[in-house]
Parts: C-alpha cells; sequence; structure tokens
C-alpha cells in the first residue's frame, strides 16, 4: 500500500488545520492539552462548532446529515485533532448507538433519534456491563419482559461512563432465557428519566466521577424503542464493537502523548542533564515510539483495507490490544519523568482555573490521575485477555 497522502488528501488536512485554527476555542484547547476537566458544557460547545461546520457525525451518511469522510479522512482528523487539542467526541451517541440506529433501525428512529444526536439534545450513555458480565456481554441478566405495548425492565448496569449527564441509554437485555444465551439478548433504547431509573456514582481511583451503577426497577419502556427485531441484539451489539475496538486503538491521542512525554524528559535533569539524553531512558522512549509507529502503520494498513471496501474483524481486537499498551506505556514513563512529583495529586490542580499554591509541580498534577484512569484502558470495550481469544479463533483457529 502507498503510505503517502495523495493531492486531495493534502489538501483536505490543510482544510482540517484551517478550521481548527479558526475555529477551535483557545480555553478548550488549553484543557485538553493540560490534561485538565471538561465540562458538559465544552464538549457540548464543541459539538455545536463541529455540527455547525457539518463535520460533528463524519461517518455518517448524508441524507441523515453526515459527510461520509473516508477512512483515510478520518484517520487525517484523528491525528489533527489530537495535535491541537480537539476534545474526544463522546462516542455514545455519534458513534455507537447511531450507526446501530441507521443499519438495523425502523425510519421512524432514524427520523427521531439522530438530529437529536446532532444538535446534542441527546445525551447517550451505555447499558452493556454488569455485575457478572463485563467482557462476556453474553451473559447479561437484565430482564425486559413485554406487558402489551411496554417492555418492562429490572435489573442493573455497571461502569456507565457518564451516565450521571445522559437523557438516554442504549442496553443489552434479555428478552428470553429459553434458548441460547446470546440468542435471547435484545437493543433497548431507553429514556434516563423513566420512572424506575436510579443511577449511583462510582468514585475512580484518580478520584474522578467518570463511571455509574444504573438500576432498573419495574421500567417501561415503549416497545417502539426496540431496535431491529427482539432476541436479535447480539448481532447489533457485536456490530458496534467493532467499531469501538477499531476506536480504542488511540493512534492519535499515543502520539500527541508521546509528544508532551518528550518535552517532559526534555525539561527534567537527572546528574545535571535532561532525562532524554539518560540512555535508559532514552531507550524506553525509542521502544514505545517504534512501537507506536508500527501500530500507525498497522493501522494504516486497515484503513486501506476498509477504504477497498473490507471490514475490519480481528485487526480492530488487535489494534485494540496494542494501541491500549501503548497508551499505558507512554502513561507510565510520563510518571517516571515527574519522578517523585507524581504521587500526590489535588483534584482541584485539574481545573484549568485553579488559581491556589500548587503541592505539586504543574506538570505533575494531570500525571497521576492520568496514570490511574488509563488503567482500564486495557479492560473497557472488552478486556485485552478477551481480545487475544477473539484472535487466536479468528485467525488461527483454535
Amino acid at each position: 500500500m502507498n503510505l503517502n497522502y495523495t493531492p486531495e488528501e493534502l489538501a483536505f488536512r490543510d482544510e482540517v488545520r484551517a478550521f481548527l485554527d479558526q475555529k477551535l476555542p483557545a480555553d478548550i484547547a488549553a484543557k485538553v492539552k493540560g490534561f485538565r476537566h471538561l465540562s458538559k458544557e465544552d464538549h457540548l460547545r464543541w459539538q455545536g462548532i463541529l455540527n455547525t461546520q457539518g463535520w460533528y457525525a463524519t461517518h455518517w451518511p448524508k441524507e441523515y446529515g453526515g459527510v461520509e469522510w473516508s477512512p483515510v479522512q478520518k484517520h487525517i482528523w484523528d491525528e489533527e485533532s489530537c495535535r491541537y487539542g480537539v476534545p474526544r467526541s463522546i462516542p455514545f451517541g455519534v458513534n455507537m448507538v447511531a450507526p446501530v440506529i441507521i443499519k438495523f433501525g425502523n425510519e421512524e428512529q432514524k427520523q427521531h433519534y439522530l438530529p437529536r444526536i446532532l444538535t446534542g439534545e441527546d445525551w447517550w450513555c451505555q447499558g452493556y456491563s454488569e455485575p457478572g458480565a463485563g467482557s462476556d456481554l453474553a451473559s447479561v441478566n437484565t430482564r425486559a419482559v413485554r406487558e402489551g405495548d411496554h417492555y418492562i425492565v429490572n435489573g442493573q448496569k455497571t461502569w456507565t461512563t457518564l451516565g450521571q449527564h445522559a437523557n438516554m441509554i442504549f442496553c443489552l437485555v434479555r428478552t428470553n432465557t429459553e434458548v441460547k444465551k446470546q440468542e435471547g439478548i435484545s437493543f433497548l433504547l431507553i429514556d434516563m428519566d423513566a420512572p424506575g431509573i436510579t443511577v449511583r456514582p462510582i468514585i475512580t481511583l484518580d478520584g474522578e466521577h467518570e463511571v455509574n451503577e444504573v438500576f432498573f426497577e419495574n421500567v417501561k419502556v415503549p416497545v417502539e424503542n426496540l431496535v431491529g427485531e427482539q432476541d436479535k441484539g447480539w448481532t447489533y451489539a457485536k456490530y458496534l464493537l467493532t467499531y469501538e475496538r477499531t476506536g480504542l486503538a488511540g493512534i492519535g491521542l499515543s502520539k500527541a502523548a508521546l509528544a508532551h512525554l518528550k518535552r517532559l524528559a526534555s525539561r527534567r535533569l537527572k546528574n545535571g542533564k535532561p532525562l532524554l539524553e539518560d540512555p535508559t531512558f532514552s531507550q524506553r522512549i525509542a521502544k514505545v515510539d517504534i512501537d507506536l509507529m508500527a501500530a500507525s502503520i498497522s493501522n494504516l494498513r486497515i484503513i486501506a483495507a476498509v477504504e477497498g471496501g473490507g471490514m475490519p474483524g480481528a485487526e480492530s481486537s488487535m489494534l485494540k490490544v496494542r494501541g491500549t499498551e501503548i497508551r499505558q506505556s507512554i502513561n507510565d514513563l510520563a510518571r517516571r519523568a515527574i519522578g517523585p512529583y507524581a504521587l500526590p495529586f489535588v483534584e482541584e490542580e485539574l481545573d484549568l482555573d485553579y488559581d491556589g499554591e500548587f503541592l505539586s509541580d504543574p506538570d505533575a498534577a494531570p500525571m497521576t490521575p492520568q496514570y490511574f484512569n488509563n488503567r482500564k484502558l486495557s479492560i473497557f470495550g472488552g478486556s485485552n485477555e478477551i481480545q487475544k481469544n477473539i484472535v487466536s479463533k479468528m485467525i488461527l483457529g483454535l
């Protein structure tokens, strides 16, 4: 494959850069580059700017408000947006439930939900994992029993990212207990304001309220909120997860994080010299740099295959495993570069407008929370151990 951009792709990259130069709010970019807190309002403000430009739903069909960027264009956008400090799009609406609705939903669902995702009127969260069903999603036990024109839902979801902000949740629910477990699951769209739903925060190691438990007690869900056919939800879930796992590789994010690591190492001194010149530390950076370069080329190779009409299969699992390992390695090296200053952190220091005395080095404030938070990368979207099983089955036939 040719790894060089075509003249048209280079022109598109210039267009992206010009847009970001003009439209990306400086305060939002500063938060992203400084690993500071982003509020729901920050995300919605940037989403509004993208939607006005027509660039929010990059992979949707044009008939539903998308732009139908090619895989290479999406790759260019990802690389440039990470370099500029663009907030990552909250994926649950635009990148996760929307593709399922577009492919498997009925016309009424498309006309109702897709415009609301574009405008930010609906903020979605994901109801997949349960206390007894994480990577093994086929074991979900949240029940949905049909009674007339409604399903009655009872059960619990966990690790529900940003569920405290959401007004909608897409859920895998069990609608049939008499068949093979994968064949008794349905895909429901549920209003988070419905009576019987309780959201309870889970505070993570970095002190953040990012994830939640969600409880359903006799929640009434209209039958028209069923996507596709009853008991066929496992098919829709697999479709969604294939694209989620490819995105979890985070190549652009890793490149931005590696550049930040090199800046840290060039400013930190060891025995009077920059840490970047220390043979042991520079060797560690070189290794992760090479690993990232290899993953980036693999990503481009997969993009080229998709461009030619293919669909990611085991490759998405491979990218997910390798990409998350690389990001965790970069986080670990950044923590080591900061040294003992990485140990303490004060949550308030992560706010961009914090004006108190830093108890740690300002560079160090985000390092420990980042390190803790990104330990999850090898777990969510299907743990890396599960991804290796998928690769062995799909490629090696084991």
